[in-house]
């Protein structure tokens, strides 16, 4: 059902069983096959491609030409930059061993999870069977091969952990000021950082090897 809040563009093209919440903008020459699913106040960018039974939450901005193929979930406040592509196939063939053009029955989907409120920078490749935690961030033209910690900000090929940002998207310091690292054995004796963009504090939690929100603490005299 396309909402009638929802704005598609006349070269747009929706395939059949295709849900569409309000708010929603599909923009020229994007594509949407069967069964996907788009929130409430997403932005579906030109030649965007997605495909069937594709689950995308609300408030998600998927920008020009990004490919996101069948198997992907992408959670509310996720943003994917322009030729981004996300796969579902670890190991790709066109045929099988014996020579026959490889139908759907001959491989099986690795799905990727999107968590909510991450980025996936420009240009950049999610590999089939990986997700990307919450508010973290995959650098332009990275190749992401494993899962990414929640507010963990990765780049290059293969991607690998340059360190910490906050949910507003800004590198996160530790005490000193300092960008905090992306070695564990910093944080043994000093987990706590902080956002010098909004004041938002984490502290790292070693067993899941991520990062957590901690209150903010109000000024000496205000109301807590």
């Amino acid at each position: 059902m396309i909402d009638p809040a929802a704005r598609v563009h006349t070269t747009a093209d929706l395939e059949a069983d295709v849900s569409v919440g309000p708010g929603t903008s599909i923009w020229n020459r994007a594509q949407v096959r069967v069964g996907a699913r788009i929130g409430a106040e997403c932005v579906i960018g030109r030649d965007a491609f997605i495909d069937e039974g594709v689950t995308i939450g609300d408030r998600v901005k998927i920008q020009n030409a990004a490919l996101v193929y069948h198997g992907v979930t992408i959670e509310d406040g996720v943003f994917i930059g322009p030729n981004a592509i996300l796969t579902n196939d670890r190991f790709p063939r066109a045929i099988t061993a014996t020579g026959d053009l490889a139908r759907a029955d001959d491989w099986t989907v690795s799905p990727i999870v999107l968590r909510h409120g991450c980025s996936i920078g420009a240009g950049a490749v999610v590999v089939a069977g990986v997700d990307v935690g919450r508010f973290a961030t995959v650098g332009a033209g990275a190749v992401v091969t494993r899962t990414v910690p929640g507010y963990a900000l990765v780049a290059g090929n293969p991607a690998r952990r340059l360190g910490w940002v906050c949910a507003c998207g800004a590198r996160l310091v530790d005490h000193n000021g300092h960008p905090a690292p992306a070695e564990p054995d910093r944080y043994a004796t000093d987990p706590d950082l902080h956002c010098p963009t909004c004041g938002r504090r984490y502290h790292y939690v070693p067993d899941a090897d991520t990062l957590e929100e901690r209150p903010l603490v109000p000024p000496q005299g205000a109301p807590a």
